[in-house]
Order: structure tokens, then sequence, then C-alpha cells
């Protein structure tokens, strides 16, 4: 475990939920980040707005975070770009068919006590580590 950082995953962890509150408080939505996004399709105005900004604010924190701390995040180098579109593919996909992504089955739904939240959090979880299964001991693609 040489890349364990537990000070910044709590952080993190403690952000993500912190937005997903106030968003659910001030605004009644649930901050499931592909429902966002894909509610931006055919909002009116004030619907966009609010999507926008929720959406920018996650990439304006990123960049922000990254000013603050040069180097913390280190891009992948030598990885198959074939992998890393195939696995972009079957995010969006078992999304969609998930009818939502982790932050809004797992952040959000678990918080609510939703039974298809947690059925949908453990399928992604179970997929993750068959997934890292596959690439670390069948295909022998190392991190």
């Amino acid at each position: 475990m040489e890349n364990f950082t537990p000070f910044s995953a709590f952080s993190g962890g403690i952000l993500i939920g912190l937005a997903a509150t106030l968003l659910l408080l001030f605004n009644g939505r649930i901050a499931g980040v592909s429902g966002i996004m894909g509610g931006m399709m055919n909002a009116d105005r004030k619907e966009l707005f609010w999507r926008t900004a929720f959406l920018a604010g996650i990439v304006i924190g990123a960049f922000l975070f990254n000013q603050i701390k040069p180097g913390f995040y280190q891009p992948r180098e030598n990885f198959p770009v074939w992998l890393l579109a195939f696995g972009g593919f079957l995010v969006g996909f078992g999304t969609r068919m998930g009818n939502g992504c982790t932050s809004g089955h797992a952040v959000c739904g678990i918080a609510r006590f939703s039974v298809r939240s947690i059925a949908a959090t453990l399928t992604f979880m179970a997929s993750g580590f068959l997934t890292v299964y596959i690439i670390r001991h069948v295909l022998e693609v190392s991190a």
C-alpha cells in the first residue's frame, strides 16, 4: 500500500458528503453526478443554472486542489489507452444500466436507506474487485 493517503481520502469524503447534504437541503436534489449531467440536455434556465454550477464546482475544486498541492495527483503512465477507453465505456454503460452512478447510489442512496441503491453499490464494488483481479492477475497489467 504505497499510495495510502488516509487524510486526503477522509477529507475528500467529508467534502463529498457536505456537497451532497447542501444540495439536498438547499435545492431538494440528490447529488448523483450522472443524473445532474444527463438532466442538462432538456433543462429549463433555472435547472440548467444549478446543474452547471454543481458540475463546474467539481472541475474548479479539482483545479484549485491541484494548485494548492501540485504534484499530488500523478497520472498513470505506460497504461494501455485502449484499456482506459474500454473502462470509460463500461462505466458509462453501467451508469445507464444501473440508473445512476456511484455518487448517487453510494453516497446519497445508502444515506436514505434505499434498497435499490444498496444493491447497486454492492454491484459496483463487486465489479470493481473483479476488474482489479482480471487486470492484475489475468491480463498481468501492473499498476
